[in-house]
C-alpha cells in the first residue's frame, strides 16, 4: 500500500461468521476457509486461487492445502470445480480450481440437522438397550 492510499476498513475486511466455531473445524481448515472467504467475490461467492497461493498465504504446503480443501468440501463449506485454460498455442491445460463458498446459513442448518439425526439415533439405541 502506498503512503498516499488511505486504509479503508470496509474495503480491507471480509465477513466471518461467529458461528463458524460451532462446526468444530481444525485450525488448518479455519485458515484455508478464511483465505477463500477473503478472496471470494462478494456477489458470486467464487474465487480461484491456486493451492500454492493459498499455501503461501496461510503457511502450508500445497498438499496440506489440498487436504483441507477436500475436508471443507466434504463438510459442505465450499464446492470446487475443475477449470481449464488455453495456452497461446491453443493447447488446453488444467487451471486452478474454482471455489464457491457455500452460504453460511445453509452450512449451519445442515450441521444442526446432522446433530439432530445423531441425537435421534443415540436415543433409539439407548431405548433399545433399556428395553432389552
Amino acid at each position: 500500500m502506498s503512503r498516499r492510499q488511505k486504509f479503508n476498513p470496509l474495503k480491507n475486511t471480509f465477513p466471518f461468521p461467529n458461528e463458524i466455531f460451532i462446526l468444530g473445524l481444525c485450525p488448518g481448515e479455519l485458515a484455508v476457509y478464511s483465505y477463500l472467504l477473503c478472496c471470494a467475490n462478494r456477489k458470486t461467492n467464487q474465487c480461484w486461487p491456486s493451492y500454492k497461493t493459498i499455501g503461501k498465504a496461510v503457511g502450508m504446503t500445497e498438499n496440506t492445502v489440498a487436504k483441507y480443501v477436500g475436508s471443507l468440501e466434504r463438510k459442505g463449506l465450499i464446492q470446487t470445480e475443475n477449470t481449464t485454460v488455453s495456452t497461446k498455442a491453443g493447447v488446453k491445460r488444467n487451471g486452478n480450481l474454482l471455489y464457491t463458498v457455500s452460504p453460511f446459513q445453509d452450512v449451519l442448518e445442515t450441521h444442526y440437522q446432522r446433530q439432530l439425526e445423531r441425537l435421534a439415533q443415540e436415543t433409539a439405541r439407548t431405548q433399545l438397550q433399556l428395553g432389552a
